[in-house]
């Protein structure tokens, strides 16, 4: 794999990780509801911490959000 490769992997996989000021803006809640949910343990949504920083990833929220998909077919 070249340099020019490894840049383009790093930076999609970046690109996949959003602060939580982006991923409530995405699940359409407040920063400070995923803090809440993040604290409590309300939802299994997962986060990864990096020092002090929390991400999430595109993936687990997209995840989240199909888990609480209703079907109303009847």
């Amino acid at each position: 794999m070249n340099n020019r490769e490894e840049k383009i992997i790093s930076f999609n996989f970046k690109s996949e990780l959003l602060n939580r000021k982006q991923a409530a803006e995405y699940l359409g809640v407040t920063a400070a509801t995923l803090a809440v949910w993040a604290c409590t343990k309300r939802y299994k949504l997962s986060f990864v911490k990096i020092g002090r920083l929390v991400k999430y990833r595109r993936s687990d929220l997209d995840t989240f959000i199909n888990a609480r998909s209703v079907n109303l077919e009847g």
